[in-house]
């Protein structure tokens, strides 16, 4: 692997990896002030279990050796194949280091729909199994260029088109995360909300954000780390899928060596101006539906635009990914509105965000694609494939956030009690909290008469 294009990885990687501190902020600002700690350290922890877990078996299950005797149906590889990392290529290291960094930002972002009511330890046993079972099939599907959502004869396009005339190589397009990033995570999400019911007071009494700028701090991290997300992904993109021994995995062609400023560049300027039409069009949601524009609104819409944008950011023209961003500054404002109709208590609008603008984003490539959208002249086949691998994700995910989340509800159970809940979960989950209004914060033992 070229130490340049090595250089950028590792740089993107700690980008990403800045991600999930940004989202605690987000997040965090955005709960009540008696679970900000609380929320925050879901983020925290998933940063440590995941860590810890990607090593293991994580890379093992995502890509391994690309080896055709490893793969499990083409759903995952066998997670014992390079457990622990034994006997990796040391060329891979910096790969899996940048795909660590993702199941990280993943797992996080599902903490957002059970805020202000689930137990810290049933989180932190939920994260490595839902990663086994969710996130590493989908990322070897999509990502390994070896699985079922990939370019083969007996994957997804193949079992829709057939094989004639190349159809079967019409493979979905997730440039950065659209499907195995915030589609996993959104339903994941609304699953686990489902699971856990609605907060305390949900629909009757105010839960409004207790910390705005942290919020929009968090945002401004996000979209800071999202530059390593969606430009780092180059290098992957653009070698994954290469069978055989690992050092040829990581060979780029000249073409590639042409093309990667150019790439980089697009990338880099599409991020940033689906991100900015999809905070306008959030606002412009907010200013019609209230009147005024608020700093939840707008840190809202630059996640939504960067959610969007990630699948299609390699894409997409500037013009389309303007578009791209608007619509789903729109349409997520308009769907985070919706839980209240539902009875949802996705506490944190992880649905209404990651979900809708995932799926923006994944079909979107099938309309805004320069290559192979219908709106450039092209056939439907890739807007086919892009619903399909979507639908796909939505049910995996469902299915497996429903077994896993059933079963914890069953034996460690979800909920804190009720009184810790109403009084605030991060006493009770951490022994301390985030602000000393009556001189308890950062100690485990609470004072008399309080």
């Amino acid at each position: 692997m070229d130490t340049g294009y090595a250089a950028w990885m590792l740089a993107s990687a700690s980008l990403v990896l800045l991600m999930t501190p940004g989202l605690a902020f987000f997040y965090g600002g955005m709960t009540r002030s008696k679970s900000v700690l609380n929320m925050m350290m879901m983020s925290f922890g998933a940063m440590g279990v995941v860590g810890v877990v990607y090593v293991l078996w994580g890379w093992s299950m995502s890509f391994g050796t690309f080896d055709a005797e490893q793969d499990v149906l083409n759903l995952f590889n066998n997670p014992f194949e390079l457990f622990g990392l034994v006997d990796i290529d040391p060329a891979s290291y910096v790969f899996v280091g940048f795909q660590m960094t993702f199941a990280v930002i993943t797992a996080a972002l599902i903490s957002g729909a059970i805020a202000d009511r689930a137990k810290f330890s049933t989180w932190l046993v939920f994260v490595p199994i839902w990663l086994t079972l969710s996130y590493f099939p989908l990322a070897h599907m999509v990502w390994s260029g070896v699985g079922f959502l990939g370019p083969i004869e007996d994957g997804l396009s193949g079992l829709i088109f057939g094989v004639a005339d190349g159809a079967a190589k019409i493979a979905p397009i997730d440039y950065a995360g659209g499907t195995v990033v915030h589609i996993n995570a959104g339903v994941a999400g609304l699953v686990l909300a489902l699971i856990l019911g609605i907060r305390k007071g949900f629909g009757k009494e105010s839960l409004r954000p207790h910390n705005v700028p942290f919020t929009m701090l968090g945002a401004g991290l996000l979209w800071f780390g999202w530059f390593g997300f969606n430009v780092g992904s180059i290098v992957p993109v653009a070698t994954q899928g290469v069978a055989g021994d690992e050092a040829d995995f990581f060979q780029n062609s000249v073409d590639f060596a042409t093309n990667f400023v150019g790439e980089t560049g697009l990338v880099w300027v599409n991020t940033v101006v689906a991100t900015s039409a999809a905070m306008l069009g959030w606002l412009l949601v907010e200013r019609i539906r209230h009147g005024k524009g608020t700093g939840i609104g707008a840190a809202s819409g630059v996640v939504a635009g960067l959610v969007a944008i990630t699948p299609a950011c390699g894409s997409l023209s500037p013009v389309g990914s303007i578009i791209l961003g608007l619509v789903a500054g729109i349409l997520c404002a308009l769907a985070v509105g919706l839980k209240y109709r539902f009875g949802l208590d996705d506490s944190l609008d992880v649905v209404g965000v990651h979900l809708v603008g995932g799926l923006v984003g994944t079909i979107g490539i099938g309309f805004l694609g320069t290559a192979t959208g219908l709106f450039y002249g092209h056939d439907y086949k890739q807007l086919v494939v892009q619903t399909a691998v979507a639908l796909f994700a939505i049910l995996w995910s469902g299915a497996a956030t429903l077994i896993i989340g059933l079963a914890l509800r069953a034996t460690l159970g979800w909920r804190v009690d009720d009184e810790d809940e109403v009084n605030g979960i991060d006493f009770a989950e951490h022994g301390e909290t985030a602000y000393d209004y009556v001189g308890t914060a950062g100690s485990s033992h609470q004072p008399k008469g309080v």
